[in-house]
């Protein structure tokens, strides 16, 4: 099992560092899924007991400038690993402009992520900065809990309103209770509403759109044969969802909502080569 990267490029290195910076504000420890072109960070709390789940995917080829790696079998060309995120957000913090980063798995004492960031200095010699993020492996019989969350057959899904906007109402929000209705339609119209025996406030969202889903089997998903104006609507923790919103660097190209009406709600926030999902399960 073997693996070592490098990035030189700098904005490269820091689009990677906001990436890392977003995923440590989502989970406090997560899976790390190392494969051929891609790798993918994985917070996998059972959404049945309450938890939230996350699947952040990133392209390799767009971040690095050398990537190499030996699975644990050649039939099983991938490595999973157990790590903090703020340990690598903390140690990418110290290469805002290095000359190039290595990373690579070590194991010296205890299986070790190593952040080698070379730092331009003012003689002919670099400075090296070294981190040693220790990591778990995680071995073959669990990697199952680490599968692709499959996306609930929705029963309305649209686009977010400007997420910066969106935060800014939460926030107002969060004072007042510790969950929130979301609710929308297939007429591009989303509400956020908060209803306590003392208030009720609802903040509308209007011409949002809704994304064109194709379901793969061509059969009409359940969103598509619902009445247009007719609402969806999860009631989630408050909290979970300013904590997305409030974790968010990459900012995406595009993000919408599906909402599986009192169950879950699956955000997706697209960027062009990454890709995070986070599902936030409905409170009864």
């Amino acid at each position: 099992m073997r693996f070592r990267a490098k990035i030189v490029d700098l904005a490269c290195l820091n689009h990677f560092s906001r990436v890392i910076n977003t995923i440590a504000k989502l989970a406090k420890t997560c899976a790390l899924r190392l494969t051929v072109s891609k790798l993918y960070f994985i917070l996998s709390d059972k959404v049945a007991n309450g938890g939230v789940s996350m699947w952040c995917e990133l392209c390799q080829g767009n971040f690095f400038d050398e990537f190499q790696m030996e699975g644990v079998a050649a039939e099983h060309n991938e490595i999973y690993l157990e790590l903090v995120p703020e340990n690598l957000s903390r140690a990418l913090k110290t290469a805002q402009n290095a000359k190039a980063v290595k990373i690579k798995l070590t194991n010296k004492h205890c299986p070790c992520l190593r952040v080698a960031v070379e730092l331009p200095s003012l003689s002919s010699s670099s400075r090296m900065v070294t981190h040693d993020i220790p990591v778990g492996v995680i071995p073959r019989r669990l990697w199952n809990d680490f599968r692709e969350p499959s996306v609930p057959d929705f029963d309305v899904s649209i686009y977010l309103p400007v997420l910066k906007t969106m935060k800014s109402v939460l926030e107002r929000m969060k004072n007042l209770s510790n969950s929130i209705v979301i609710e929308a339609n297939s007429s591009g119209e989303m509400n956020l509403k908060i209803e306590t025996d003392l208030v009720s406030v609802t903040t509308h969202f209007k011409d949002l759109g809704n994304p064109p889903w194709a379901s793969e089997d061509g059969c009409q998903s359940s969103a598509q044969s619902r009445d247009l104006e007719s609402m969806a609507e999860a009631r989630i923790d408050i909290k979970k969802l300013l904590q997305l919103l409030a974790g968010q660097q990459v900012n995406p190209t595009k993000a919408l909502c599906n909402i599986v009406s009192k169950r879950i709600v699956h955000f997706i926030l697209l960027h062009e080569d990454v890709s995070l999902q986070y599902f936030i399960p409905a409170l009864a």
